[in-house]
């Protein structure tokens, strides 16, 4: 996948802890997450499957919907996450 802003959910488990990015490169980004490569929220709580990801034209897009989402309700997250995702599959392969 070429380098495009994206906003992404990256999830501990099916109905656990949610995390929210906003990134311009979606695939290095995942892979940061999966190595605990930056420390912070995402690593305390073990966030490691993308479950949930919209590619944008460009990054005021991308980041105009990050805080919408985030912004959100869980229940509107976790409708999000099902609409594309309704097995919570980690979604990495599909970006690679």
């Amino acid at each position: 996948m070429e380098k495009r802003p994206a906003i992404y959910i990256m999830a501990n488990k099916r109905n656990g802890t949610l995390y929210i990015g906003v990134t311009s490169d979606l695939v290095k980004r995942v892979y940061q997450h999966k190595n605990n490569s930056i420390p912070g929220f995402s690593g305390r709580y073990d966030c490691k499957l993308l479950v949930y990801y919209e590619i944008h034209e460009d990054m005021l897009g991308a980041i105009t919907r990050e805080k919408q989402i985030k912004g959100g309700s869980r229940k509107k997250k976790l409708a999000l996450i099902e609409g594309m995702n309704p097995k919570w599959i980690d979604l990495y392969a599909w970006i690679l």
